[in-house]
């Protein structure tokens, strides 16, 4: 233990926050206890405390981390390509990617984000997530202003309510694939990847210049 204490705070709370999302991914978040990720990470529950308030910070560093990994999935697309249809494609790939890579933090990405941050009742992973979803909604607007310049997509898109769709859209249809698998082969005879490509390709036809 006294090799770990001379270690950087930082690597505690990575350590904890790791711990944590074990047990948030294999019992849910609302019944995990502090006592709980204090035994995952090998602490005792005063020195948990030391590195965090309460669960709702550790949630918080995740969810910041969680947007982090969303992020660098979309700015790798739409960096890779210079066409709009293959970057809209590879956009499609990444989520789908980082959905079957890290189901729970794509989950976590999708949930409810603080926006009011006029009074002091916030953690400051809270404000940093909401820039970080800002930096996406940034990067889909370029995406889409640069296909409507360049005449790939319709002129007429109302930007952020068409971002926000977007995104909806998206993220929709692969919730939809993975949660609905068995069913999707059965009734459809489609597979999880002729599925999630015919709902893309659908998507992308109704912002698409016919």
């Amino acid at each position: 233990m006294g090799r770990r204490k001379k270690e950087p705070p930082s690597v505690h709370r990575e350590s904890i926050a790791a711990a944590a999302s074990n047990l948030f991914m294999e019992k849910g978040i609302a019944v995990t206890s502090m006592d709980d990720i204090a035994k995952a990470a090998g602490y005792s529950k005063a020195t948990l405390y030391v590195y965090f308030e309460n669960k709702e910070e550790i949630v918080g560093i995740l969810v910041l981390g969680s947007m982090k990994k969303l992020y660098d999935c979309i700015d790798s697309a739409l960096a890779a390509q210079e066409g709009t249809k293959a970057r809209y494609d590879l956009i499609c790939k990444g989520l789908v990617q980082y959905q079957e890579t890290f189901p729970f933090y794509f989950e976590m990405a999708l949930g409810k984000i603080n926006i009011d941050f006029e009074n002091r009742d916030y953690l400051p992973e809270e404000k940093e997530t909401y820039l970080v979803g800002e930096k996406i909604n940034e990067k889909l607007k370029d995406f889409l202003i640069e296909g409507m310049e360049k005449g790939d997509l319709r002129g007429d898109l109302e930007m952020m309510p068409a971002i926000f769709h977007f995104w909806g859209m998206l993220s929709g249809i692969i919730r939809l694939a993975a949660n609905k698998e068995a069913y999707i082969a059965k009734t459809m005879d489609l597979s999880k990847e002729q599925f999630l490509e015919y709902g893309f390709s659908m998507l992308y036809r109704s912002i698409a210049v016919s």
